[in-house]
């Protein structure tokens, strides 16, 4: 492991270079790795695995018809790598549960079942694992318990393991029953393509992850684009230049500066008159957020969301609310703007910025 300090505190993370793909194929060289769900996780994990020469098969309900029609698309072959959930369970050594929070507690009885002694149930979050109470979902203890968590959607997983680039993941053993838990999990890590892994707990995941999630990567930051508009809207402002004042800008310019090299790195490279406003104003908003994210934080450790996240998302019409509540958000008009934003866009200088971009980070890798 590579011992790195990460702003004054060290931190042992494990790259490929440490732990290659050859030493994964090694490790996993006997094991059927069950992907259970081709929704979000699963087609990324699963082909990505796939495509590193892993023994892949998929579990998906054939009543969810777009997720099993997608799983045959993408190559998976009903009856010889494509089976139904209960099937692919008893297949496999390593169980990956990548459906859903909800779902993981509907189906957990069926999967409990088809269990083995020495097989490895795998999480990419640990939801089910820690809120045992309300999910049920608790082991037996002749399995091991692994987690990977990539850092990023489905859809990132799969187009940066596809640009060579990789997403970051977190990894954890809860349960060591064969003496090979964390062997496994590393290789598992590497073989989904893994930029690098940090070490962390289930427990540490998920208070993290929904946090995160609730707060700076999803729901504040459509929040406070959304208050940013509105103002701006409210003032005389058109729809066009309130949405690039407000997500244009920053997604095409100034997040890939802070991808970059940090946030100092976006500000030095931006005008005086910004720097200034900006070092002025960012002590104000974060006195105006700091206490929403403690209550926040109370929220997530106290199993209160998770209890909302399973009371909603297990009803029988939730897809129908969800559609309808992402249809609200994309029809609003600061979405609509920005679609017509977006379709303006000179294509190819959209590529070449891109291509740009992956070069700088390829220089950061390799220095």
């Amino acid at each position: 492991m590579a011992r790195i300090d990460f702003g004054g505190v060290k931190e042992e993370v494990v790259t490929r270079k440490e732990f290659t793909l050859a030493k994964a194929r090694r490790v996993l060289k006997d094991e059927t790795i069950a992907v259970i769900g081709y929704g979000v996780q699963g087609p990324a994990q699963g082909l990505n695995l796939r495509d590193n020469g892993f023994n892949v098969i998929v579990g998906q309900a054939k009543a969810f018809k777009a997720d099993w029609d997608r799983a045959v698309k993408d190559g998976w072959k009903p009856g010889k790598t494509l089976f139904d959930i209960d099937e692919a369970a008893e297949r496999g050594t390593i169980v990956k549960m990548l459906v859903s929070d909800a779902a993981q507690r509907a189906i957990w009885p069926r999967i409990k079942k088809r269990l083995k002694a020495g097989d490895a149930l795998y999480f990419s979050h640990g939801f089910s694992i820690v809120y045992k109470e309300q999910t049920k979902v608790i082991p037996p203890d002749f399995v091991d318990v692994i987690m990977v968590a990539p850092k990023g959607s489905g859809t990132s997983v799969r187009r940066n393991f596809l640009s060579g680039a990789g997403i970051n993941s977190s990894y954890a053993v809860g349960q060591d029953y064969t003496g090979r838990a964390k062997e496994r999990c590393l290789a598992l890590g590497i073989g989904v393509g893994s930029g690098y892994l940090f070490r962390t707990t289930f427990e540490q995941e998920v208070y993290s992850d929904l946090t995160g999630e609730r707060g700076v990567l999803m729901g504040a930051l459509a929040g406070v684009m959304e208050a940013q508009y509105e103002v701006l809207r409210m003032n005389g402002h058109s729809p066009s230049e309130a949405f690039n004042e407000t997500v244009e800008e920053l997604t095409q310019s100034l997040i890939r500066l802070v991808d970059e090299n940090g946030m100092d790195w976006m500000y030095a490279n931006c005008s005086a008159t910004a720097q200034r406003g900006a070092l002025d104003w960012k002590p104000k908003f974060k006195k105006a957020v700091l206490p929403l994210f403690k209550e926040l934080y109370r929220s997530v450790k106290s199993g209160k969301e998770t209890r909302r996240v399973l009371n909603v998302c297990g009803k029988k019409d939730y897809k129908q609310r969800l559609a309808k509540e992402l249809g609200a958000l994309g029809g609003s008009e600061m979405w609509r703007a920005g679609q017509a934003v977006r379709s303006l866009r000179p294509k190819e200088k959209a590529k070449a910025i891109t291509k740009t971009t992956k070069g700088v980070a390829g220089r950061k890798t390799g220095s």
